[in-house]
């Protein structure tokens, strides 16, 4: 049993996003390795090192979040600059999410191939040239090559950034060090809504440089992971890092033992295909983990959060305020969320999450139902604001984070890999979707783009409710039985 928890957290294999995977096995993990001696030399002298490679890693996740919140406060600035249509705006906005798709796919396989550090290295090569294409931009043509560049950086930043923490804190360390992937995208998206209201959109482009030098910087001052250097047979390498992050007087026999066991067990495990997960004892597990990325997509999240600026201005509300408003509840909200995962369990979590964003969606549809008749003037701002607010507060806490949870926990060991893959490529298609439709859907029909978010809010609750087994607290075996019963 302890094997399969070894692989649902660490493997570098297991494919692009799941790095929520970490989160919730973390609690059950901890009886199974560290005395106190061994605890306690791990917080001192080595935790700083530890804490040293999570901070550079998550300047990963800072620069994932930096991209993602580019569009949203430049939109009118960028379309007025270069004359672009809103076809052209909307291509821009969302091909970011067709590089992710591809950087995510590919990730595993990069960072099995250059290791974790080769992996965030490329990563911010890919987005230092995007961003400097962004910058020198006279058309759309360079401004989509620079978004696609930066997607696909993020894309396999998405993987390997919570991959690499997983691996190289210790157990006692890694629930909490895990989740700062998280908080720092909701950061690095929300630094980037406030920047943008007082900064030009190509001054905003450089600062999405900076994440990146600090990276390529505190890479140099940090070791490799050691799962790695163990998985491709450099022991002596594995030992000198494994020893670095514990610190030179602490015991790593065990944990240098145990690694290895997990190394023997995932490379003696069968290759999954594709057609597996057909499989009836499989089928289930795929249909959930699919219709839950199609119905957290669905509900509208790309194309609120690329074009939030746009979508606040246009109910009457100053662009620049709602920004602001939308970049200060994400932060404390994806906050409260991490605390709420492992106590109110996933299935309660996710229907709450999606009680919020359907009122959301209903109050911001109502909003511009309104202005469309023109009635109530005065309420319309307050409507859209508050239901946006109301969204975005209602998505973090629930609907962004646990989707990916219940994914990592209801697949078996032997097919996560594979199984992962389909799940993000689904995910990314449908963020795809709905952030290129969604400036036309507006142009449409303000109210029913709205509407029909909230209507797949809805959806989610019914689905949930209906069946997606409770995880928390279960083991794999225990989902398994409540999945195919």
């Amino acid at each position: 049993m302890a094997i399969g928890q070894f692989k649902d957290v660490e493997a570098g294999e297991i494919n692009s996003f799941e790095e929520d995977l970490k989160k919730p096995l973390i609690v059950e993990e901890q009886n199974v390795v560290y005395e106190t001696d061994d605890k306690n030399s791990d917080e001192s002298g080595s935790i700083w090192m530890v804490l040293l490679c999570t901070f550079v890693a998550v300047c990963g996740s800072f620069e994932f979040g930096s991209c993602v919140g580019y569009s949203a406060p430049t939109q009118s600035a960028i379309r007025e600059d270069l004359n672009l249509s809103l076809a052209e705006f909307s291509m821009f906005g969302s091909i970011l999410t067709i590089g992710a798709m591809l950087g995510a796919v590919t990730s595993g396989q990069i960072a099995d191939l250059i290791g974790r550090k080769g992996a965030m290295r490329l990563s911010a090569s890919f987005c230092i040239t995007g961003w400097l294409a962004v910058y020198f931009s006279k058309g759309p043509l360079s401004l989509d090559v620079g978004r696609f560049s930066t997607g696909y950086g993020i894309g396999v930043f998405s993987y390997v950034v919570p991959v690499f923490i997983a691996e190289i804190a210790p157990k006692n360390l890694r629930g909490g060090l895990t989740t700062l992937n998280q908080l720092l995208i909701v950061t690095g998206s929300s630094a980037a809504f406030l920047i943008g209201t007082i900064i030009p959109w190509r001054a905003l482009a450089l600062t999405g440089l900076v994440p990146c030098i600090f990276l390529f910087v505190g890479l140099c001052f940090i070791p490799e992971s050691p799962r790695w250097l163990a998985k491709v047979g450099l022991n002596k390498e594995f030992q000198v890092a494994l020893r670095k992050l514990r610190g030179k007087d602490a015991d790593i026999t065990q944990e240098a033992a145990e690694i290895q066991i997990y190394v023997e067990t995932l490379q003696s495990l069968p290759k999954a295909r594709i057609l597996d997960l057909f499989q009836q004892k499989y089928i289930r597990s795929v249909i959930i983990g699919v219709a839950l990325m199609i119905f957290q997509q669905f509900g509208g999240i790309n194309g609120i959060t690329f074009y939030a600026s746009e979508t606040l201005a246009s109910a009457g509300l100053s662009g620049k305020s709602g920004t602001i408003a939308y970049a200060c509840v994400q932060v404390p909200i994806t906050v409260v969320g991490a605390m709420l995962m492992d106590k109110s369990g996933r299935r309660p979590l996710i229907m709450l999450s999606a009680t919020g964003t359907f009122l959301g969606c209903f109050l911001a549809g109502t909003s511009f139902y309104l202005k469309d008749h023109n009635l109530l003037p005065e309420w319309v701002p307050i409507l859209a604001v508050g239901g946006v607010l109301i969204y975005i507060a209602s998505f973090s806490i629930g609907m962004g984070a646990v989707p990916w949870v219940i994914m990592s926990e209801i697949f078996p060991i032997n097919v996560k890999g594979v199984a992962g893959s389909l799940v993000v490529l689904v995910n990314w298609l449908g963020a795809w979707a709905v952030s290129y439709t969604f400036n036309f859907l507006m142009s449409w029909s303000s109210s029913g783009t709205f509407f029909v978010y909230s209507g797949f809010s809805v959806m989610t609750i019914l689905y949930v409710a209906m069946f997606v087994p409770e995880t928390k607290g279960k083991t794999l075996e225990e989902i398994q039985a409540c999945i195919n019963k």
